[in-house]
């Protein structure tokens, strides 16, 4: 079959590869791929910004039927509509695997970084990893579980009440998702952007949330103060990986604010205004990926309709098209770009 694969680390190195159909292990589920969603650290991996364990077949974020159950699979059959999580691999004997808690397992491989995803026609998952789509959950927005338990993860972290105001920043594919997520608790939210997140913002709007403003344009602590009687927001969840995001986000906050950092920062080390921490007292945590307890309530949240998923994708491409793909992504025309098998 032809596949996407990262042949080695450093810039580029991505190429359509003639590789053998992977077989199914008797844990495992083999699954026909319908639509991969490009994910920030695909980028970042094409870009050689993240390392991965190279030569690997991208691809994380993904929705597709079964086609062939191992022999100790019961749970599922052929047929079944299907999504994944990303853990292909867990120790399940440390701390954070016995709580549940597998993103943060240190020997955990996950689909797409260590052990071959979803840019191909068939995928192998573990069946612990298996979710099946509920009936209002298309394969579009299936594709899309990942980043919304994502999303889901990181606001969970947060004690969001009715009427809190609560700020995004960042209207990428997670900033969007946890807006519409933090909609769902009745808190007032206000998602940020630059003059280049004009489309960005316009669909945040298209979905519901309260203000999507460009800081370039507008003030945001003004808007922030108007509707705090001055005192500031409620939590904030940075979504950009941008320094000067989460400074401002750190002036924004009340005293005994909430900040929930999600986006990636590009160098380990970065300056921020620790004054503010310390001063107003501020509750400040990080949100790593997902976990399993996030997957069935992201899942819930498409069928039910209270997160519009689909509504974030603006192209889609084969997978032979990476090159199209990463174009559209790069110069911003996208939202989030689907990817499709080829034969």
């Amino acid at each position: 079959m032809k596949a996407l694969v990262k042949k080695e680390l450093g810039f580029g190195n991505l190429e359509i590869v003639d590789v053998e159909e992977p077989k199914v292990g008797k844990d495992q589920v083999k699954i026909l791929v319908k639509y991969s969603g490009i994910c920030g650290t695909d980028i970042h991996t094409y870009e050689g910004h993240y390392k991965v364990k190279a030569p690997v077949i991208l691809g994380h974020e993904f929705s597709g039927e079964i086609v062939e159950v191992g022999e100790n699979v019961t749970e599922f059959k052929p047929g079944d509509r299907v999504t994944s999580e990303t853990t292909f691999y867990i120790c399940g004997t440390c701390i954070y695997c016995r709580s549940g808690d597998y993103n943060l397992c240190s020997s955990r491989k996950g689909l797409g970084t260590q052990q071959n995803g979803s840019f191909a026609k068939y995928v192998i998952a573990r069946k612990e990893s298996i979710h099946k789509l509920p009936e209002h959950v298309d394969y579009e927005s299936a594709a899309m579980t990942e980043p919304l338990a994502c999303a889901y993860h990181a606001v969970k972290k947060a004690a969001i009440k009715e009427g809190d105001v609560v700020v995004v920043l960042g209207p990428g594919p997670i900033g969007l998702l946890t807006a519409q997520v933090v909609k769902t608790y009745g808190a007032t939210v206000i998602i940020t952007g630059l003059s280049n997140d004009k489309l960005r913002l316009e669909k945040a709007k298209e979905l519901g949330i309260d203000y999507a403003v460009n800081i370039q344009e507008e003030d945001i602590n003004s808007i922030v103060k108007s509707l705090t009687d001055g005192y500031g927001a409620d939590v904030v969840l940075e979504c950009t990986g941008a320094v000067p995001a989460v400074n401002m986000g750190l002036e924004l906050l009340k005293k005994k604010g909430q900040f929930i950092q999600v986006g990636i920062f590009a160098k380990h080390e970065i300056l921020i205004d620790s004054e503010k921490i310390i001063q107003k007292e501020i509750t400040m945590v990080g949100s790593r990926s997902q976990k399993p307890s996030d997957w069935e309530p992201a899942l819930a949240l498409m069928n039910e309709k209270k997160v519009n998923a689909k509504a974030l994708v603006t192209h889609q491409f084969n997978i032979g098209q990476w090159d199209e793909a990463y174009k559209v992504i790069k110069n911003g025309e996208a939202i989030k770009v689907l990817l499709t098998p080829i034969d």
